[in-house]
């Protein structure tokens, strides 16, 4: 969990024991990224995430939370596990940042055990502005790869949504909020390699994606390319959502 406000934290009026974190992912220059916050104090890297208010649902705050750190609305967004344990919350490092704020925590509040709702989102990187919370000095992306020690149990999160993202492959369509309105096949296949860490053989990924019928194969070609240019594509968003709705057959 994280924090979203400075001194007016505390009179929001926030649920006790409930907390949400949310492992945003995106994609560029052929690498999937995660957008990770730094607090400003203590110097360590967290998800984004905060907690809930008396009066929204949890998807609501989750929404709410991410357009604070990423500008963005009607972000892609799903709910993929609880995280429970009960030691998991303990000797939270955000309240020394909180004390170092001068926001003047609630100690106690801070005591209790705080059970968080994971969500992942899946986001346009060219569209993102990351932004800090109040106790934060740098909000950014980071390459999977890159990522070393986050607060709390977050990297255990960062895994389960990156296992959960893999697993959604096998039964849903990817990429129409990872990639640019226009795309490439062999763009398409390095998205979908790079989540799932192997390599995939361009003709059978091809001939499964436009069996879909999610894919519009427009007239141009990329330009700018060395070798034959290939063609653009589009996502037929009508498809798109029915697929999304009642699934894919086969799996990766």
């Amino acid at each position: 969990m994280t924090v979203t406000q400075n001194t007016s934290f505390f009179d929001q009026h926030f649920l006790n024991h409930i907390s949400l974190d949310c492992v945003v992912f995106g994609f560029h220059d052929n690498q999937l990224k995660v957008l990770l916050i730094r607090r400003k104090f203590t110097k360590e890297w967290a998800l984004p995430g905060g907690f809930v208010r008396g009066d929204e649902s949890i998807e609501i705050a989750a929404t709410r939370v991410l357009q604070e750190r990423t500008g963005l609305d009607n972000i892609f967004l799903k709910q993929f596990k609880v995280f429970s344990e009960p030691e998991r919350s303990k000797r939270n490092p955000i309240v020394q940042d909180l004390v170092e704020s001068g926001a003047r925590p609630d100690l106690e509040w801070f005591k209790q055990r705080f059970i968080s709702v994971g969500f992942y989102a899946l986001v346009d990187f060219s569209k993102v502005e990351p932004t800090p919370d109040s106790i934060s000095d740098l909000c950014d992306w980071k390459n999977l790869g890159e990522v070393d020690s986050l607060i709390l149990d977050h990297n255990q999160i960062l895994n389960k949504a990156l296992e959960t993202l893999r697993l959604q492959l096998n039964y849903q369509p990817l990429g129409y909020n990872l990639l640019s309105d226009r795309f490439t096949m062999p763009e398409l296949q390095r998205l979908y390699e790079t989540i799932l860490a192997k390599e995939l053989d361009r003709r059978n990924f091809q001939r499964k994606m436009l069996s879909y019928g999610i894919l519009n194969k427009l007239k141009e070609r990329k330009t700018g390319g060395a070798h034959k240019a290939p063609y653009l594509y589009e996502f037929n968003l009508e498809n798109y959502q029915k697929a999304l709705q009642n699934g894919l057959y086969g799996g990766w």
